[in-house]
This record gives structure tokens, sequence and C-alpha cells, in this order.
């Protein structure tokens, strides 16, 4: 019987711990929201012409893919940054370079939206790999304020220098008010949704997007069980707005793509317990 009470304590012990890091994550998840910038509109990017039927060729990023991305047993995208030769480091600021030459206002809006995408994540690998090895790409820092690399200016368009946020919360973001977004855009961390295995193009953006969303709120990194709740990814509360405004309107778009499961949970009222987020680098061969 002692040794029962025993097992028992421990377990309420661990439980309790379990819940109080779930908390802690939360209170940080909500801290971190307040310095997410603002989805606000860059109109020098808004230019667009529907009539055009020109496209962009991302095979390059397609084959940087194919050679270095691969699934782990967990179903996280690793990529094999220490593997990438000198070869096809050029091949990737070749490609980079190709793109920020084009005339981006010269395309129709679905030609556009998978040239940010694809220039936003190969432009992130490539800063991985200007600072490899790393543990994390917030190792990539301006200092002891600097979050990690997304203020930097890392890329010219049209002879604008852009930063990763500036394509993200000043182009895609408010350009384009999808939420299925933040699927697309990697991180380079495991706990974001995964680097797609396939370049984004005008024809497979709209497919590509359902799969991520999918994928990512059915795996654990997007949303998992807890004892008396949900914990979501961080992204759910960093981008709110983006999802609802609310916890309401968070599980109304997660059971949009949720697995029967997930979505019976939420039909019976679950609710959320916490938020977590994994910065550590999605390299090959750490799983």
């Amino acid at each position: 019987m002692q040794r029962r009470a025993g097992i028992y304590n421990s377990a309420r012990h661990l439980t309790m711990a379990l819940l109080a890091l779930v908390l802690a994550g939360c209170a940080t998840a909500a801290i971190e929201a307040q310095f997410v910038p603002r989805a606000e509109p860059w109109q020098r990017w808004a230019a667009h012409d529907e009539t055009s039927t020109e496209s962009i060729d991302h095979g390059a990023w397609d084959r940087l893919l194919a050679a270095y991305l691969a699934s782990d047993r967990r179903g996280v995208n690793r990529f094999a940054y220490g593997r990438v030769t000198a070869a096809d480091r050029s091949k990737l600021d070749a490609y980079v370079a190709a793109l920020s030459a084009l005339p981006v206002d010269s395309y129709n809006r679905a030609e556009q939206f998978a040239y940010w995408v694809n220039l936003y994540n190969a432009v992130t690998v490539r800063v991985v790999l200007g600072d490899y090895p790393v543990q994390s790409i917030r190792d990539i820092n301006d200092g002891f304020l600097s979050p990690g690399p997304w203020d930097r200016k890392l890329v010219a368009v049209e002879g604008e220098a852009l930063s990763l946020n500036d394509i993200e919360h000043r182009i895609l973001r408010p350009l384009w008010r999808d939420a299925r977004i933040h699927y697309a855009l990697n991180c380079a961390a495991v706990g974001c949704p995964n680097l797609r295995s396939r370049a984004f193009t005008a024809a497979n953006s709209a497919a590509s997007l359902e799969a991520a969303a999918r994928d990512y709120i059915n795996d654990r990194r997007g949303v998992r069980f807890v004892k008396g709740g949900l914990v979501l990814s961080s992204i759910f509360i960093w981008y709110r707005d983006d999802f609802g405004g609310d916890d309401a309107g968070v599980l109304a778009h997660i059971k949009r793509y949720a697995a029967p499961d997930l979505a019976a949970e939420i039909d019976g009222g679950t609710k959320v317990q916490g938020y977590e987020y994994d910065w550590s680098l999605n390299e090959a061969g750490t799983s």
C-alpha cells in the first residue's frame, strides 16, 4: 500500500510539474506575442498583372530540397546544412540572385505568392549556412536584444533591401491575408511547420497550403493533448489575429484541418491549456 501511495504521489508530482511547464510556456508565448511585428502592407509590392501568363522557374530550389531535405522518424523535415557542398551553396546564391533580379510587379498574384514564399525559405536556409554550425537560428543575432536574423536586410529585390520580417509581415501577411501562410514559411526550427519538400508554384500553392495546414495541425508540434486540454504551437498565439483573434477562432481554424479524434475533442469543449515551440535547428541527423 505504501509503495502504491509513493507511485501515486510521484505521478501526481510529475503531472503538476508538467502542468507548471505548460503554464510557463503559455506565459512566455503571450509575452513574445507582444513583440511580433504587425501585418502592415508595403504598398510598393502590391502591384501585379493578372493578365500575365509568365511563370517563374523554381527548379534550382527543387533540386536543392531534393538533395538535402529529408523527413525523420517523427515526421520533421530536416535540412542537411552540414553536407551542403560549395557548388550547391553557389547554386543557392545564384537562385536567390535570379529571383532578386525579376520584375516582381509584372507577374500575376499566384506567381508572386510562390515567389515570396520560396524566396523567404531559400534566404532562411542561406542565412543559416552563413553562420553554420549553430544550435538554433536564434543564435544568429545582432546582439543581446536581437531575437535572431529576421530584421537583417538579407536580400535586395528590384534594388530594394528586404529582411525576412519585411517579406512575412509587410508583404505576405497583409497583402494575401491568408492564415495558411504560417504553414508555408519555415524558420529553420524543429517547432516550425515543415519546410516543404517541393518549391511552391502558382499551380501547386493552393494544394500545398492545404496539405501544410493538415500536416502541422495533426502533428504534435502543432497540437498535442495533455491532461485537461490542448497544448498548441506558439504560432497560434503569436499570430492569433490571423487565426481568428481569440481561442474560439483559433480552435475553429484548427478544426477545419483536424483529424477526427482532434475535431471530436474540440467539439467536446476541450480547452487550450498552453503553448510551446522548439527553436532547435531543423538539422538532419539530430533526431
